[in-house]
């Protein structure tokens, strides 16, 4: 497929063919779900913590005599069923990560991209490069080209006059292309790639 190819103040700089094994595919829902929840569990901290039992700070004498009191047969107060006992089986820090095939994780890679080049939200940038490391001037170029829930994936580096002055807009995210995946393409409205990006996340996904 063919795309054109535009410069960040809003002219055009030709036209692109892009891979439609990668740009082309029709999205599945399915696939993109799985690696997204495959990524937000290994994202997650898995830092919750109870007390048990054990944790509890309570004396271990037993709180009355075994018979004849007519109640039930108690000997710790640090038992789940008393106030301020230990919690049963209560959740303990652990991760959440799961494993997910590195075919399958490209694979979703893949339907992102083609999620966005057929919703029409795919651009091509000639190149993300500033002369002046200005939050003004990037700011100006995104709203004279509409951009506004943004992600920029570039090639192997992001220049660095870009990712300064990108760091102070809100909406506006720039990522090398090692660093593409599929929760960031999809928690986006617009997904902006250089033709340096283009052209590594082809070698990449090939």
């Amino acid at each position: 497929m063919k795309l054109d190819v535009i410069k960040l103040d809003a002219g055009k700089a030709g036209e692109i063919e892009l891979s439609d094994d990668i740009f082309g595919l029709e999205p599945r829902a399915d696939i993109l779900h799985r690696v997204v929840r495959w990524q937000r569990a290994a994202a997650q901290q898995g830092t919750h913590s109870v007390l048990g039992k054990s944790d509890v700070s309570y004396s271990t004498k037993k709180i009355y005599r075994q018979k004849g009191t007519g109640g039930a047969r108690h000997g710790s107060k640090k038992a789940p069923i008393f106030r301020h006992g230990g919690v049963y089986k209560g959740p303990t820090p652990r991760s959440h990560a799961h494993d997910l095939t590195k075919k399958f994780r490209a694979l979703g890679l893949k339907h992102a991209l083609s999620a966005k080049a057929k919703a029409g939200n795919l651009v091509v940038l000639e190149s993300a490069d500033l002369a002046e490391a200005k939050t003004k001037l990037l700011a100006k170029a995104a709203k004279e080209l509409g951009w506004k829930k943004v992600l920029v994936i570039d090639g192997a580096e992001v220049n660095e006059n870009f990712l300064v002055a990108s760091r102070n807009l809100e909406g506006l995210d720039i990522l090398p292309s090692i660093g593409a995946n599929v929760y960031d393409i999809l928690k986006r409205d617009t997904l902006v790639i250089t033709k340096a990006g283009v052209e590594a996340l082809e070698a990449r996904l090939k």
